[in-house]
């Protein structure tokens, strides 16, 4: 699958909870344009409200978030990762993979998937493309 580099004592991985907005919504904008129609104006608060309904994972480095992940499970058909996003600053560390690694570790009886505006970076890490998605795990 994906390689991860070392990872320090001090990068952790929780679930995100509606607690969590105000230090999620600036990472996120800090991705500009891409990500605007989730952050901005309307499109926060629907966002807002997919995150509270969706399986979401933070991952942070000491205090310092550095990126999520938002996925939502089909009702035993999948897992379907939508969002995935690292933070500039961190990428490189493999905390992508950990986000995907932990989102396989919490299902281990559902095939995940991911879909992809960035196939090259799912490419990279050795997915399987399967029509328009990535398959993660089996």
């Amino acid at each position: 699958m994906c390689v991860m580099k070392s990872e320090t004592e001090s990068t952790t991985i929780r679930r995100y909870s509606s607690a969590d907005e105000n230090i999620l919504f600036p990472l996120i904008e800090a991705e500009g344009e891409e990500w605007r129609e989730y952050w901005q104006g309307e499109g926060r608060k629907k966002y807002a409200k997919a995150l509270t309904n969706s399986i979401c994972y933070l991952i942070f480095e000491g205090d310092t978030l550095c990126g999520f992940v938002r996925c939502r499970d089909d009702d035993g058909f999948g897992v379907y990762v939508y969002d995935l996003l690292v933070d500039r600053k961190h990428r490189g560390k493999g905390y992508g993979c950990m986000l995907m690694t932990q989102v396989c570790n919490d299902f281990p009886d559902s095939a995940v998937y991911a879909m992809s505006d960035v196939d090259p970076y799912y490419e990279k890490q050795g997915y399987e493309r399967i029509g328009s998605v990535f398959r993660v795990k089996r």
